[in-house]
């Protein structure tokens, strides 16, 4: 699903990178704010997002979900997961990336402006974010077709709670991440291209609004996956 670079722009939550920076909720001052905003074009200009995705049926128990596609069945343990995804039939598997121009344009930050790979960094987290937002709507907009409405749990990637890490491999095997968006695995299960991102989406029947704003937005103060 092809998504233009102008609209992740128009996307990105600025005070998120701040947050990222170390500012909290406090403004940096002009110089640091007219480094972020050339960051960012930087980044538009350069990077060349892409993703992946499959939306398969879905079940949980209290700690296992399986997924069962066209293909095959996958199955996930994890109490957190199974929690996130109990009232849903449907799931996405995703994974999203900026692709290499973005590692490529933090390697020259580091060797000319560090104050500026500094940004990179932080400017890239808040745009790979902006990215699959928008991606997980499209699909989301996509599924509710022929009279259904669905809508969307947030996202949930392994390393999270208690999904151990190692399920990155069985995404990576599903989707056919390396062979179809370049996205590659190394041996510690990190992702490369960096500013990359793998999940599962719910798409649930039952209205919900915390996909996006998060926990910032959200008055449900219990929520066991609350951040603070």
């Amino acid at each position: 699903m092809e998504i233009r670079n102008e609209d992740i722009r128009q996307r990105v939550n600025i005070r998120e990178i701040y947050r990222y920076l170390g500012y909290g909720t406090k403004i940096p001052d002009d110089s640091v704010d007219t480094m972020i905003q050339d960051v960012l074009t930087d980044l538009m200009n350069a990077v060349q997002p892409k993703n992946v995705y499959q939306i398969y049926t879905c079940s949980a128990s209290e700690s296992v979900v399986v997924l069962k596609g066209s293909q095959r069945t996958i199955a996930f343990e994890s109490r957190n997961l199974a929690a996130n995804l109990a009232q849903c039939g449907h799931v996405v598997l995703m994974a999203a990336t900026l692709g290499l121009e973005a590692d490529k344009l933090l390697q020259k930050y580091e060797i000319l402006n560090m104050t500026k790979a500094t940004i990179t960094q932080a400017c890239g987290a808040a745009c790979i974010e902006a990215y699959c937002n928008i991606l997980q709507e499209q699909i989301c907009a996509e599924a509710s077709t022929g009279g259904s409405i669905f809508y969307l749990r947030p996202r949930f990637s392994p390393g999270y709670g208690d999904l151990k890490l190692q399920y990155q491999k069985v995404i990576f095997e599903e989707l056919e991440c390396t062979k179809r968006i370049g996205l590659t695995l190394t041996d510690s299960l990190l992702m490369y291209p960096t500013k990359s991102v793998t999940a599962l989406i719910g798409l649930t029947a039952n209205p919900q609004s915390c996909h996006i704003g998060k926990c910032r937005d959200c008055t449900n103060t219990e929520c066991e996956f609350r951040e603070t």
